[in-house]
């Protein structure tokens, strides 16, 4: 089964929360209708992503993923410089990613692909060159804050999730179920 032609370029940015979240759910209503879903998880390393214990139970309906990144989370501490591990991982990512276009999925997530531009792990120029190796056939959605301005104009939709009100502004702490 395919999505109807012709298939999007979307991006889900900005600094609200929910663009996994949405993606997520794209990629749940499209394997529920049939279709095949890669998702590749950019820079999200580790094992306390609370979406991953079920998408393990959703790969007979048509979903699966694969996570590269080094760990960032250190207990309840986020580590934001990187590591030569950091920049390791993102080129696996990003060989993955090039695998899968060649695969026949037709729904393709990278998450957390735009961050990598500014946290310095890719360039705009891999960003690009990877959207022009993308088949027709195949909707591509790409995650993440800070996407750049010359892959937001390749975008066929853009989701700008904005923050007016967050409770981490009032010093609480990731929570478990919620965001990851």
């Amino acid at each position: 089964m395919s999505i109807s032609n012709p298939a999007m370029l979307q991006i889900y940015t900005g600094d609200g929360k929910g663009k996994t979240t949405a993606a997520l759910g794209l990629a749940i209503r499209a394997a529920g209708q049939g279709f095949k879903v890669g998702i590749i998880y950019f820079d999200k390393g580790g094992d306390y992503y609370g979406e991953r214990k079920i998408l393990d139970k959703l790969k007979n309906e048509g979903i699966i993923y694969k996570t590269f990144g080094y760990p960032r989370m250190l207990g309840k501490k986020f580590r934001f410089d990187n590591l030569p591990q950091d920049l390791q991982e993102a080129q696996a990512a990003l060989k993955q990613a090039q695998e899968w276009l060649k695969n026949d999925f037709d729904l393709l997530i990278l998450d957390e692909i735009n961050t990598t531009v500014k946290t310095k792990l890719l360039s705009t120029e891999e960003i690009l060159a990877l959207i022009k190796q993308r088949p027709r056939h195949l909707e591509l959605v790409l995650t993440g804050r800070y996407c750049p301005p010359e892959v937001m104009e390749l975008a066929d939709l853009i989701t700008d999730m904005r923050a007016s009100k967050h409770y981490f502004d009032q010093g609480l702490d990731a929570r478990r179920g919620i965001e990851y």
